[in-house]
């Protein structure tokens, strides 16, 4: 990784959800917390806390150089919601095949 570039993953206790339009899409309290340099954390749900039947596939990908090869899908009226990355780079290896969201909100205890 280039100098001054930090990427932590850990086991998060954390109760989430993603909710669009009323409906819940994702709930875990298992998410994966993604801490990287100069951005905001992020949280990787394991797909079984992910309604995966409400998302469409995208034709949409990036590439990160410390992550890998992301590959999205989207709702309707929302595309590109949600990224995963099927074959991470060994250092965020534990992140495989979790859902990351742009609008995850932690619950209240």
């Amino acid at each position: 990784m280039s100098t001054g570039h930090r990427i932590t993953i850990e086991q998060g206790t954390e109760h989430v959800r993603v909710v669009r339009d009323g409906q819940i899409i994702a709930e875990s309290r298992g998410p994966l917390l993604l801490r990287e340099t100069g951005c905001p954390v992020r949280y990787y749900l394991p797909p079984e806390d992910v309604r995966t039947e409400l998302l469409t596939p995208s034709d949409t990908s990036t590439h990160c150089p410390f992550k890998g090869d992301a590959s999205y899908w989207s709702l309707p009226g929302a595309p590109d919601l949600v990224w995963a990355y099927p074959t991470p780079k060994a250092e965020v290896a534990q992140v495989k095949d979790h859902f990351c969201f742009y609008d995850t909100e932690v619950v209240a205890a």
